[in-house]
């Protein structure tokens, strides 16, 4: 089963989503904006990136720069994701051991 973190609203999102579902993906999908990723569970997500909290991160929200994050440390980077969940890059496709940021979608064919 994918875990698909999904904003309806995205294009790529419904994209990746789409496309999982065509190759026969089992996907369990996740409405992040609605019900936010543990801190925890950022940072294993990160990890299974292999990636910096940075790089899961929509740098040019507004909010991004409203909270000041350009010099945040990871800690305050990954909070900052548990708390505005639109600062996530959209969408992330998580299968075991493997996760997949979908820009463009077809990376997320990568965690198949």
């Amino acid at each position: 089963m994918i875990e698909y973190w999904h904003n309806p609203r995205c294009s790529k999102s419904r994209q990746g989503l789409a496309l999982l579902q065509e190759k026969g993906a089992e996907v369990e999908v996740i409405e992040y904006l609605k019900t936010p990723p543990a801190i925890a569970r950022l940072k294993e997500v990160a990890r299974l990136l292999g990636v910096a909290p940075r790089e899961m991160m929509r740098t040019k929200e507004a909010a991004y720069k409203e909270l000041g994050l350009a010099d945040a440390g990871d800690e305050e980077l990954f909070e900052a994701m548990h708390r505005q969940a639109s600062l996530i890059e959209r969408p992330i496709a998580i299968n075991d051991s493997k996760a997949a940021i979908g820009r463009p979608p077809e990376n997320l064919l990568a965690i198949l």
